[in-house]
């Protein structure tokens, strides 16, 4: 399957100071990252709280720069043809402040599919196939600051779809859903988007059960770097703990930091 996900040796660090005439803080981010993510896979970042995910996410979607290293989507490189590489890619995050609040759930998804170019008349026939498929057709009327933060997550969801990416970068999928709404939500990515559609969704979680039923590949983060990478197996494999559990690897390589998931 070819690599429509390339990060190659991508290093990030931000530097800060609370008044002008102090000494800058600078912490690393990302260290020297590698990562690949296949055609048709789900690939899960799992990491606890201050890893590194987020980073490596807006990285991706282009939303910041790193520091050194390449970023190819769907073989294009994001520092020579950006526009080509975001053209590939959906962005779904929990940031509700991107939505207009005023404005029912139909107006924002059809104002943010103009930004697509996507035409009028296939905008409405997107978003109410994607409101069928995700279970929210019903309040697709309604103001958004009526939602309960489970449907904000699930519009945020629909909004990153409009385009039909081959990619899908998702932060934190599951994030404030409620248990059932959860479910439906993975059940919708590991069977329609990535076994159906044969996209490619790219996901950061600190979620240890997440990551384990429904990616084909994990790569476990901490603080910056890239503990390990493959197959529930391939991890199992090359880990040191005496037990096979993920939860049981995950506390070995960041050091019992289990905090969170």
């Amino acid at each position: 399957m070819l690599n429509v996900i390339e990060v190659i040796n991508v290093s990030k660090s931000f530097a800060t100071s609370r008044l002008p005439w102090q000494k800058k803080k600078v912490t690393v981010a990302l260290r020297n990252v590698n990562l690949e993510a296949k055609e048709g896979e789900c690939f899960a970042l799992l990491g606890p709280n201050g890893a590194g995910k987020t980073t490596l996410i807006k990285i991706l979607c282009s939303l910041i720069v790193p520091d050194k290293g390449d970023v190819k989507i769907a073989g294009y490189n994001l520092k020579y043809h950006e526009e080509l590489a975001k053209s590939q890619i959906g962005l779904v995050t929990g940031e509700e402040r991107s939505f207009y609040w005023r404005l029912t759930g139909r107006q924002n998804l059809q104002f943010f599919a103009s930004f697509y170019n996507i035409p009028s008349q296939l905008a409405k026939t997107r978003i109410s196939e994607l409101a069928e498929l995700l279970n929210i057709a019903e309040h697709l009327d309604k103001r958004f600051q009526e939602y309960s933060t489970g449907i904000k997550q699930m519009m945020a969801v629909t909004r990153g779809l409009l385009n039909d990416p081959s990619v899908l970068l998702i932060d934190e999928p599951t994030k404030s859903l409620d248990p059932n709404m959860a479910q439906n939500l993975r059940t919708f990515i590991k069977d329609e988007l990535v076994a159906k559609e044969r996209k490619t969704v790219f996901f950061a979680t600190h979620q240890i059960p997440e990551a384990e039923s429904i990616s084909n590949r994990i790569a476990i983060m901490d603080k910056g770097n890239i503990k390990s990478c493959g197959t529930l197996e391939e991890l199992r494999r090359h880990s040191r703990s005496s037990g096979d559990s993920l939860y049981e690897i995950f506390a070995e390589l960041t050091n019992g930091n289990v905090k969170g998931t």
